[in-house]
């Protein structure tokens, strides 16, 4: 019995690692590695508190260095540039271009997504919730945090206000009002807590 779950759970673990390795697109766009889809898809979600190199570096799980010389050879490309944070003026932003945006609608991880909305929903939700709790304890065993959404974040706070959107929400860590859609994007300092909202789209969770 013992066995026969040690087979499963390296079957699960085999299936979602190549599942991720046909989704990294490697080989399958002229000039865009795997690194730089990466780097593209999480600038896309990130909310404005995560686009910056170390957060990009964190949740790609590698070294500053090589996350600073992914962003610039997309930079050098068209495909992010840089924009002075609206929060902080000494720290920079990093966004997409719309070639960037435009690229993304080539992405090889669609695929994956295509695959995931053929799934019916009751099992969307529990796959879901299993790979955030396979995701949860590799970032436990690699001393790493989590990253998430607002929306399945302790730090969610009703208390907040943006008066143009008359939307109750704030960052309980960072103390700023957050609008609407942003919810649903990345973020650095995300702590878990709340039940998962499942995310039907990449590109479209970055507000502009």
């Amino acid at each position: 019995m013992a066995k026969e779950m040690k087979m499963n759970s390296r079957s699960i673990a085999e299936l979602v690692f190549h599942l991720g390795r046909i989704a990294s697109g490697e080989g399958l766009a002229e000039n865009v590695t795997p690194a730089q889809w990466s780097a593209l898809r999480y600038f896309a979600l990130a909310n404005r508190f995560s686009r910056t190199p170390s957060a990009f570096a964190a949740f790609h799980a590698t070294t500053r260095g090589t996350a600073s010389q992914t962003i610039k050879s997309l930079e050098a490309q068209g495909y992010l540039s840089r924009m002075r944070s609206e929060d902080d003026k000494r720290s920079v932003q990093l966004v997409l271009t719309d070639k960037g945006l435009g690229i993304l609608a080539d992405d090889p991880f669609e695929s994956l997504v295509r695959a995931a909305e053929s799934l019916p929903p009751s099992v969307q939700g529990h796959f879901t919730q299993a790979l955030q709790r396979m995701l949860a304890q590799v970032s436990r065993d690699r001393g790493k945090s989590p990253f998430g959404t607002c929306m399945s974040c302790q730090q969610l706070d009703s208390g907040g206000c943006t008066p143009e959107e008359q939307v109750s929400y704030a960052c309980g860590f960072t103390k700023e009002p957050l609008h609407a859609n942003e919810l649903d994007g990345v973020c650095i300092n995300f702590t878990p807590g709340k039940p998962a909202i499942v995310r039907t789209s990449v590109a479209a969770a970055a507000p502009r």
